[in-house]
């Protein structure tokens, strides 16, 4: 039976074989998610083990022209996660604590990155195009593993909010890093002709270009996503720009990261609508889910066992070299961050161990970088990343969790042990049952008529006011 599903799925690049084998990698991603989450680990840890076991070297459940047809993927899912980072970016919110959470991130980010080009140009002798690049995706980090952790902790004070705040950033930093990685990666490659001034401007005319393309179509998404648009119409034309945007990058030959970050920017800024973000944040995972599953298909899971070398050191070396000396630096770097801003002394020592994980951005782009550079030096680059990423994202929760300990930012005893009285959890169910009647009242047109809501629990009451609305 099994064969018979395999023969089936690899017939041709018949539509059947494809669409069964989309489902499949859904349905596998999802079900093994169900086991990382006994582990506590994160779905991207799931979506690319399963990628892996499908993949050629195990089930063999991907057909080569499945991989190869959606190979837009790595574009369209980095368009999501930027423009999901650009939320961030609102200018109210930087005024505070911006300048010294800025500092932290470009040293932590920067010092990781210098001290993997340094292992890798200088110790390895590696190609100065595979270095540079190799070194800008060392400065991203991934927040959703250290996100989770803090919401399971209910960890709070300085600590957690200068981590927050920096992981908020790190991933644009990362995004800035790549660009300019990749430009002059390609300027010290094309023909040989090293870095002559049209090799290095051009990509970052065409980069600026797209940058402010990405501005404009913030500003036209907030003429065309008024108030009173319908929720579906509102996510029917947000993915229309965003894909729109993703084929003009891809004409362009340039990554769509920047221009979707400040698309995003632009629109917060001037709206001060969260809600699209929600809503793309909720139609996004499956996306996101192909795109990983994918990038463990394309795994090169024998080119890192089998004594592949990318300038004369083997990709297991250059991989474990890389894994240990990314953690380094960013340690180091945060630590200097905190040091040159006068963060107290809990910050200063365990910020760096709560930055340690690494997928989603990372993995994005090494996919981009792969296809830009192409050929062996492309591949040993995604097998790094994707390699390392997995071994981040296993032992990054319990980094970030011992972080958390150290620094004094909870209590496990109060954590686990603190309970409310009857009063308390009434007043948080009637407080609740409000906000929800807002949510309700701000997603229907506006209508005349008005009903008053009376909500009693627990001897509370608590009135709201729900407008009837007609579309």
């Amino acid at each position: 039976m099994f064969a018979q599903l395999v023969d089936l799925l690899h017939a041709g690049a018949s539509a059947s074989g494809g669409v069964l084998t989309v489902a499949l990698m859904l349905l596998f991603g999802f079900g093994l998610t169900r086991i990382t989450k006994l582990l506590k680990l994160p779905n991207v840890t799931a979506y690319i083990i399963t990628g892996i076991l499908i993949g050629p070297y195990f089930l063999n459940l991907v057909p080569d022209f499945v991989a190869d047809s959606t190979a837009f993927l790595p574009n369209i899912a980095l368009a999501f996660i930027a423009f999901s980072t650009g939320q961030f970016f609102r200018i109210n919110a930087l005024k505070g604590n911006g300048v010294k959470v800025l500092i932290i991130t470009i040293l932590e980010s920067c010092v990781a990155s210098v001290f993997v080009f340094v292992a890798a140009y200088y110790v390895l002798r590696m190609d100065l195009a595979f270095a540079t690049v190799l070194a800008a995706l060392a400065s991203a980090t991934a927040p959703a593993s250290t996100m989770m952790t803090i919401r399971q902790t209910g960890a709070h004070g300085d600590f957690v909010n200068t981590l927050l705040q920096v992981v908020a950033l790190d991933d644009v930093v990362g995004l800035i890093a790549y660009s300019i990685a990749i430009s002059i990666a390609l300027a010290s490659s094309v023909s040989g002709a090293g870095f002559e001034f049209r090799n290095i401007i051009s990509p970052v005319l065409i980069n600026l270009v797209c940058v402010i393309i990405g501005a404009m179509l913030g500003v036209l998404l907030k003429m065309l996503l008024p108030t009173n648009r319908s929720t579906d119409n509102r996510l029917i034309i947000s993915v229309a720009v965003l894909f729109g945007f993703c084929g003009i990058c891809e004409m362009l030959g340039v990554s769509p990261l920047l221009g979707c970050m400040f698309m995003a920017t632009v629109y917060i800024n001037i709206t001060d609508d969260d809600k699209l973000f929600k809503q793309l944040n909720n139609f996004s995972p499956p996306i996101l889910l192909l795109f990983f599953v994918r990038s463990g298909v394309c795994f090169e899971l024998g080119a890192l066992m089998g004594g592949n070398s990318q300038g004369g050191t083997s990709l297991l070396t250059l991989g474990v070299i890389y894994f240990i000396v990314r953690i380094a630096g960013k340690y180091v770097g945060a630590f200097l961050g905190c040091l040159f801003t006068h963060k107290n002394k809990l910050v200063r020592n365990y910020l760096g161990l709560a930055l340690i994980p690494q997928a989603g951005v990372a993995i994005g782009l090494a996919e981009l970088g792969a296809r830009t550079l192409g050929g062996e030096t492309g591949s040993a680059l995604r097998t790094v990343i994707l390699a390392s990423s997995v071994l981040y994202e296993l032992i990054g929760p319990a980094c970030a969790k011992l972080s958390l300990a150290l620094s004094h930012s909870y209590d496990k005893n109060v954590v686990e042990e603190k309970k409310l009285t009857d009063q308390e959890e009434d007043k948080i169910i009637v407080n609740l049952l409000i906000e929800r009647i807002r949510e309700i009242q701000r997603e229907l047109p506006e209508h005349s008529q008005a009903v008053p809501v009376e909500v009693n629990t627990g001897g509370h009451t608590q009135q709201g006011i729900i407008n009837r609305q007609r579309r």
